[in-house]
């Protein structure tokens, strides 16, 4: 008998998700929720954050394992309930992931850990804060504590800048996320993802993934949520890894262990790669988007067979393939984002892409049978290639075929990789 998929989410990661598992010859049926127009086809209209009509759902269609695409519903406790109503889920626990949704517990586990990251400290009264800020001096980092869809974090060039991220994010410009913040030291050098498979006690990193936060081409313009990443990043080395491993990667699954909050689902580390070694900038407790895309072109295992292993526990009989190509995702996002966007724009992809390519749908909507936008960045042009100038002439032949009026896209997507080393 096969098994039947209900995975959460409605971007270009679940779209992504979706892809893969199809694949996989172990998959009865597959449901997506709410999904988006790439994923129609296995479509079921439950919101994300509506724990209870999921947990329904997945009882009524008999459902064998669910896997949670965004942060929302893991904050939200949905492993919980799910784990309450006996139903198999992949993902953290609401106090694990706890990892991602407050910054400040991220770095007391750090702290408990000794694993290497930024000065930091945590500050609820703005005069504290700039007093510290004045202290540590530019560049420094202060991020809202709480989930900001990504965008809770600004990168202080000058003090000036660094005292008006401090009254912009606690005058509430990301709501309550930012009643509590970070304050951090600037680290220098190149930043990794690491995406991770984790069953509680063991892990499996998945490969290297380097994005592009900022809008604009030369990372310049304003912080998204990622307007495109490439796989692997040559700054990046099996030592690296191994360092990773034995630094980061297994003390923090051991404290979480130790505090009685065993972490199973994606341990996402947003790595610096600084002159004194890997530090962790961040924790995400999902898979990444845009990293998703190029993860799993290049997955070669089965991803059904490996979330599976993760809810057993049985990680460690588990050994990932991965293809030896590189792949690009070129993010294709509205005019105006990531600032306020026009949506409704109609969107034609060919039917064909190629082998080597997919096009991933984030926020996308299908009207009167129209294919339209309904997001930001509505679409993720992946392909792959034996090297990385071979990837990215794959994903930007097929974003020249899409016809996507005023669509604003990176042209520079995994130029850095070109120069080697990079600064």
């Amino acid at each position: 008998m096969g098994k039947k998929v209900l995975v959460i989410g409605s971007g270009g990661r679940e779209h992504a998700l979706a892809w893969k598992l199809a694949q996989s010859p172990e998959l009865e049926r597959l449901y997506v929720a709410p999904g988006n127009a790439g994923t129609s086809e296995w479509n079921a209209p439950v919101a994300q954050n509506d724990i209870a009509g999921l947990v329904r759902f997945a009882q009524d269609h008999n459902i064998d394992l669910t896997v949670v695409g965004p942060e929302e519903p893991l904050s939200l406790g949905i492993v919980d309930a799910f784990h309450e109503a006996g139903l198999r889920i992949f993902g953290p626990t609401q106090a694990a992931a706890q990892l991602e949704g407050s910054k400040a517990f991220a770095k007391t586990i750090m702290q408990a850990a000794n694993i290497p990251t930024a000065e930091w400290n945590t500050f609820t009264d703005p005069p504290a804060a700039k007093d510290y800020v004045r202290r540590i001096g530019a560049p420094c980092v202060v991020k809202a504590d709480g989930l900001a869809a990504g965008k809770g974090v600004i990168v202080a060039m000058d003090l000036d800048t660094a005292l008006q991220a401090v009254d912009e994010i606690m005058d509430g410009a990301f709501g309550d996320a930012g009643k509590k913040i970070v304050v951090e030291e600037f680290l220098e050098g190149q930043e990794v993802s690491l995406l991770c498979f984790a069953d509680g006690t063991s892990a499996l990193p998945m490969v290297p993934v380097q994005d592009h936060k900022r809008a604009l081409d030369g990372d310049e313009g304003l912080n998204t949520g990622g307007m495109g990443t490439y796989s692997p990043p040559p700054v990046w080395t099996p030592e690296i890894e191994e360092q990773v491993k034995r630094e980061i990667l297994y003390p923090t699954l051991e404290e979480m262990r130790r505090r009685g909050m065993p972490f199973t689902g994606v341990l996402f580390l947003g790595l610096m790669l600084t002159e004194r070694g890997p530090k962790v900038l961040e924790y995400n407790v999902r898979f990444g988007d845009p990293e998703t895309q190029v993860v799993m072109m290049r997955l070669r295992s089965d991803l059904l067979q490996v979330l599976w292993a993760c809810t057993e526990g049985k990680l460690g009989d588990v050994t990932l393939e991965w293809s030896n190509d590189v792949a690009v995702c070129v993010v294709m996002a509205a005019p105006g984002y990531p600032q306020s966007y026009e949506k409704g724009i109609p969107i034609t992809i060919p039917a064909e892409v190629g082998q080597e390519g997919a096009v991933f749908h984030a926020g996308t909507a299908l009207k009167d049978n129209r294919l339209v936008s309904s997001g930001g960045r509505v679409l993720g042009v992946t392909a792959s290639g034996s090297n990385l100038v071979a990837a990215r002439e794959n994903a930007y032949s097929i974003v020249g075929k899409i016809t996507f009026p005023k669509a604003h896209y990176r042209k520079d997507i995994g130029m850095k990789g070109m120069k080697g080393a990079l600064t």
